[in-house]
């Protein structure tokens, strides 16, 4: 904790997501407006006391939207890298500790996932289906977005498979399934965090980035990413700035704080390092 501490730059970025979790929490208290309610007498309205960020191309409150779109986008961010971490952790634990067949079975697996390009798959996925919800969302992404995670998991188990203590546990007849819990994840709990943490900056930045293209969450739903696509319009762009900067500076200063927490965290994890 003091060498985390240490890092400015991390401390600044757990501010922030402090910030932006409360906004989150607390937007009932914080909205006026309806964040789906559409009022086409009232489009594009600049700033105000009524609208205080405006109005988008469909009457929706900008202000609402922003604040309940930071509920939606936390949580694909967050709940896609738990999904992610989970498959991630299993495949890539079983992959390092057997080995062998195990090991060439799920790294096939690993590169044939690998292969597609992952905008691609993604959007196929979507195209089919009908209708996305956030659950659906959050499925797709983990479900295409495990290979790296367990590549990583599965270099540290393989690094650890010969130290003295694991093969004393062996010696002594501990399970397979104690040794991974109690010995194994202990020692690779420094690289799941840290990648867990970019890893959710990542997703934050796909949700968004499918919104925009019109694959991500659908509208009504507030996201960011949501709000962005306004920029779509040139007119949007350059007379209502309104309308699509808050956003985009609310994705661009989450994803640097839990960038910022990433890297100290690595840091702190680091006993090498000289901070």
């Amino acid at each position: 904790m003091r060498r985390f501490l240490r890092n400015r730059l991390a401390v600044a970025g757990i501010v922030i997501i402090i910030i932006m979790v409360s906004i989150a929490v607390f937007a009932p208290l914080l909205a006026q407006h309806d964040p789906r309610q559409s009022d086409l007498i009232n489009v594009m309205q600049k700033p105000s006391g009524e609208n205080w960020l405006g109005t988008d191309s469909s009457g929706r409150d900008n202000f609402s939207r922003l604040v309940y779109g930071s509920q939606v986008s936390l949580l694909i961010g967050f709940f896609a890298m738990l999904f992610t971490l989970a498959i991630g952790v299993v495949l890539g634990s079983l992959s390092g500790f057997y080995g062998g067949k195990v090991d060439s079975f799920i790294m096939r697996a690993a590169d044939l996932m690998l292969i597609f390009p992952f905008l691609l798959l993604v959007l196929t996925v979507m195209a089919i289906l009908d209708r996305v919800t956030i659950g659906i969302f959050i499925t797709i992404i983990a479900l295409t977005t495990w290979p790296n995670i367990t590549r990583i998991l599965r270099g540290t188990f393989l690094s650890l498979r010969e130290k003295e203590y694991i093969i004393g546990a062996r010696s002594i007849g501990c399970s397979d399934l104690r040794i991974i819990v109690k010995h194994f994840l202990p020692n690779a709990v420094g690289p799941i965090i840290v990648n867990a943490t970019i890893m959710m900056a990542t997703l934050i930045i796909i949700e968004s980035g499918l919104s925009f293209i019109g694959f991500g969450i659908p509208q009504p739903t507030p996201t960011w990413g949501n709000m962005v696509t306004e920029a779509r319009s040139l007119r949007v762009l350059t007379q209502h700035p309104e309308a699509w900067v808050p956003p985009g500076l609310a994705i661009l200063l989450t994803v640097l704080a839990i960038n910022f927490i990433g890297d100290g965290l690595r840091d702190a994890f680091d006993t090498k390092s000289k901070m």
